[in-house]
């Protein structure tokens, strides 16, 4: 397009060029001598090149302006469905991530079969960070979701996300690393009841806690398109 723009000013400057030399050219008696309304018909056919060659700037002009608008309207459109798609994607637990948090280990009781961890034990915890502000959880690198089962499979072990876990039970919890301690030590707190019982409960504040992706597929049984 500015290529065109510029052939056309070209044109025009060239054809400008040639009637000036023209003039030069001629002799002014031979000028004298015209009609006035020759004189008034070459004037207005150079009027009318005139603002052709000036309708052809002006299209040109749109055009340009009208590729620049589209082109920056496509890129913002691009950056924002970049934007949602990222933010969709973490929601849904599908993108790995990284922040302040803290780490929990816990190692069952030795030859404590009354007291082994179960899965209403993992569930607790998982709540109570929750309710603390927890953005991201895992369990063995298992990621939660809003729809993850946490369930006990005959008393032997227990399944997230339909995968096999055992122990050491290792959970990660993005967010405040003070306030997520908190919520399960002193006052009740579910850590402090695990240790009263035996178990071995560790937790540890990191400034950098990676929580991986969920790598399932997301199904819903009742939602419908």
């Amino acid at each position: 397009m500015i290529v065109t723009i510029g052939i056309a000013c070209l044109i025009l400057a060239c054809t400008m060029f040639m009637q000036f030399k023209i003039v030069n050219q001629t002799d002014i008696t031979s000028i004298e001598t015209m009609r006035e309304e020759e004189l008034r018909q070459e004037l207005a056919n150079w009027k009318q090149k005139y603002e052709e060659v000036d309708q052809q700037y002006e299209e040109v002009e749109e055009k340009i302006e009208e590729y620049k608008n589209k082109k920056q309207s496509d890129s913002e459109t691009a950056a924002l469905v970049k934007e949602e798609l990222e933010q969709s994607n973490l929601l849904l637990g599908k993108t790995d991530v990284e922040g302040e948090g803290i780490e929990i280990t816990i190692n069952e009781a030795p030859d404590n079969d009354f007291s082994i961890i179960k899965a209403s034990d993992l569930l607790s915890i998982v709540n109570s960070l929750r309710y603390a502000g927890a953005e991201a959880i895992s369990i063995n690198e298992e990621r939660i979701l809003t729809m993850t089962d946490i369930v006990d499979i005959n008393d032997t072990f227990i399944k997230v996300n339909g995968q096999r876990i055992l122990a050491p039970y290792v959970i990660k919890a993005i967010g405040n690393k003070s306030y997520l301690e908190s919520s399960l030590v002193g006052n009740g707190g579910y850590a402090d009841q695990l240790r009263n019982i035996g178990h071995d409960v560790k937790i540890t504040q990191m400034d950098k806690v990676l929580v991986k992706k969920y790598n399932g597929e997301i199904t819903y049984k009742y939602i419908s398109d």
